[in-house]
């Protein structure tokens, strides 16, 4: 069992990490900011963002990530490694977050809920860009004519006005 012991007020009681899980306690906090984490290694992880440190490298591309699971999932950039297949029609994915999005065709949820109107939608990109209605942003200027358009295929299409 892996014992943690909380920092800065030790009392003689040792915490495992499966009772500091169940109570919702995060005991090891960021000295640079206000996010706290329930295991020592979480923080050592986190601290990398305020110190820049990339300790893995990728050996094709050199390419460097914060953790060794990131590292390992981009790996599979060069391999063409997809472990990760639908089991209803066996497309293959490197990463299974795009497995579980993808599972969403099969199943037609939509978790991603418009909270101006009553639409949904499967990826959060895509409620992103719908919410674009609602506020009226068009972040995607021509260079040419500087003309806004909300989404990049608006931008795309008005592209060949110029081409001719």
């Amino acid at each position: 069992m892996i014992y943690l012991f909380r920092p800065g007020y030790f009392r003689g009681e040792v915490t495992t990490a499966r009772e500091i899980l169940h109570r919702g306690e995060r005991p090891f906090s960021c000295s640079q900011c206000e996010k706290s984490f329930w295991k020592p290694s979480d923080l050592e992880t986190h601290s990398r963002v305020h110190t820049g440190e990339r300790p893995f490298s990728c050996p094709h591309c050199f390419t460097s990530f914060t953790t060794a699971g990131s590292l390992k999932q981009h790996i599979r950039i060069h391999t063409g490694e997809k472990p990760y297949s639908c089991s209803l029609c066996l497309k293959s994915f490197a990463q299974p977050n795009n497995l579980i999005a993808h599972s969403r065709i099969h199943t037609g949820e939509k978790p991603y809920s418009c909270t101006l109107c009553p639409k949904s939608f499967a990826q959060p990109n895509s409620l992103k860009a719908h919410s674009r209605i609602h506020t009226g942003e068009k972040p995607f200027r021509c260079s040419l004519c500087d003309k806004s358009f909300r989404d990049s295929s608006g931008l795309i299409a008005h592209t060949r006005v110029h081409r001719g």
